[in-house]
């Protein structure tokens, strides 16, 4: 796989792993997806009954066998054999995947997992530390941001709500515990990268967004789907 690697950090609902996967598809490149791998944790200790347990937690983690699998289409996990699917869009596995991902040993066994899953190029990685921890030479880093309002609304979306004043209050007030959370957490911390280029996608379409990013990547020497298929 040819290809640079496209690091796209920001907070809960900035919108990264739908930006993510889109220039992925632009550019012919795989999305990987941080956010999975916690997710897969978070699934396997509420499964099997050891995500409370602080002594059990740690011998079970390293037990785990945990691979992301390359195919066309994007990467696949697979866990103890297993692939999750469906199964890590679950509430409480999102919710159990944000405490978990602030543990040391935790970061430490997804980081090597995205390593060796980018290490040829050719990705579009999302997650809150790809820029400044998991790939820090990635010759393109975005930092994609949002009003926490404008958040707050795009996550009800995401559930298929109508969102009403009520509701959109307790995401938001949701959607600040977690900047909060991420911000002061003490293994690598939700940060922009001192070279990321950062994009309030605020106002901004989802196809502005795409369309800016994929701009950047073309002039890092990124090649489109389209100039590809000309060239060819």
């Amino acid at each position: 796989m040819n290809g640079i690697i496209i690091a796209i950090d920001g907070p809960a609902a900035s919108g990264k792993s739908t930006t993510a996967r889109r220039v992925a598809d632009r550019l012919g490149y795989s999305h990987l997806n941080s956010g999975l791998l916690y997710r897969t944790i978070a699934w396997l200790g509420l499964r099997d009954g050891w995500i409370e347990d602080s002594d059990r937690f740690s011998v079970e983690l390293a037990a785990i066998s945990i691979a992301m699998e390359r195919h066309p289409s994007g990467f696949v996990i697979r866990a103890n054999g297993e692939i999750p699917g469906e199964t890590l869009t679950a509430a409480q596995t999102a919710i159990r995947a944000s405490l978990v991902a602030a543990r040391l040993d935790v970061r430490e066994r997804v980081l090597e997992v995205l390593r060796s899953a980018g290490m040829e190029g050719g990705v579009a990685c999302d997650g809150r530390d790809i820029g400044t921890v998991v790939f820090p030479s990635a010759a393109l880093k975005v930092f994609l941001v949002a009003s926490v309002e404008e958040r707050a609304r795009r996550r009800a979306s995401e559930h298929g709500i109508e969102p009403d004043r009520q509701r959109l209050e307790l995401e938001v007030s949701r959607l600040r515990e977690r900047d909060a959370r991420d911000s002061a957490r003490d293994h690598a911390p939700l940060v922009r990268a001192p070279d990321a280029i950062e994009i309030d996608t605020t106002r901004l379409t989802p196809d502005e967004v795409v369309d800016l990013i994929v701009g950047l990547a073309v002039e890092r020497g990124a090649r489109t789907v389209d100039d590809i298929c000309d060239f060819v």
